[in-house]
């Protein structure tokens, strides 16, 4: 395999991020390209169910690879010359259960041909309804991907569900995510300590970081997508684990509360593509206490 462009200086990694694709819209795949190409990431983008807008809107028409379209597609990638110039691969919101098989089959592949390259699972199962997507997705996501994650970046419900706990304020919140297994676990829309706000949460290496910004009324769909790809790119870039959670959050933020202030029912990326480059938006950062680090002296 070529050994590609991973290892010269100032050339970004190369990103596989697979997701969902919406023809008008910035959520899954549109989200994660976007941002990951603004910050210079080239991306290798794969589909798993073509949709019109996201469905929150209104009615819209799936149209979800056949089982064996999908898996003789991620056998092309398999194979192809260029894995080797792959840094990370970022899964998002699967079309249905088989594909959870596949794309851990590819990041296995990956890895073959790069053994440093990272892999990013962000569960798109459900939310404060509960999962809104089949239960054999949800399983197969948990079974097959988690456990192979170097990041899983689940929301707070989608940590309750994945980890079988309750999960209600910040203790039982990092006691879940230190259970889920993947080395490092951020949790977005976490429960915020300060009121009025929201928070992402990342657990990694025995610590805990929070990142709090005040909550925005009617926010629109794809947030937890821009979220996963732009921690990913910082920390592609080899910025600090807490850096990267400051820079990504306030970044998020900074294009919710502009695309808020519009009036818009989708992230306005392309207006606010400065956003993710250089964030101004100021958020909270805290260390948050683990139940070690409680029980020390």
């Amino acid at each position: 395999m070529t050994q590609g462009n991973q290892n010269k200086p100032g050339i970004h990694p190369a990103v596989i991020v697979i997701s969902s694709h919406v023809v008008r819209g910035s959520v899954g795949n549109r989200a994660a390209v976007f941002a990951l190409e603004t910050l210079g990431f080239p991306v290798w983008a794969v589909p798993t169910v073509i949709l019109p807008w996201h469905p929150g809107h209104s009615r819209a028409t799936r149209i979800v690879p056949s089982r064996e379209d999908f898996s003789a597609l991620i056998d092309d990638l398999c194979r192809a010359p260029w894995l080797g110039e792959v840094g990370a691969v970022l899964s998002g919101y699967l079309g249905e259960a088989g594909q959870a098989e596949d794309i851990a089959r590819l990041v296995g592949a990956v890895r073959e041909a790069n053994p440093g390259a990272l892999y990013m699972c962000d569960p798109v199962i459900g939310d404060t309804g509960g999962l809104y997507v089949p239960e054999a997705t949800a399983t197969a996501i948990a079974d097959k991907l988690i456990p192979v994650a170097s990041i899983a970046t689940p929301n707070v419900h989608e940590l309750g569900w994945l980890s079988g706990a309750e999960v209600k304020d910040t203790a039982s919140t990092l006691a879940a995510a230190e259970t889920l297994g993947p080395a490092r676990v951020l949790v977005t829309s976490a429960i915020a300590m300060m009121a009025g706000s929201t928070g992402n949460l990342l657990v990694s290496g025995g610590e805990a970081h929070m990142a709090e910004h005040r909550s925005i009324a009617n926010a629109p769909n794809g947030l937890g997508d821009l979220m996963s790809a732009t921690f990913l790119a910082r920390l592609l870039e080899g910025v600090a684990e807490e850096k990267a959670l400051q820079m990504a959050t306030g970044a998020v933020f900074e294009i919710l509360a502009r695309t808020a202030r519009r009036g818009a029912d989708e992230l306005t990326l392309e207006t606010d593509a400065q956003s993710l480059r250089t964030p101004m938006a100021m958020v909270n950062m805290r260390r948050v206490l683990s139940r070690t680090d409680r029980k020390k002296p």
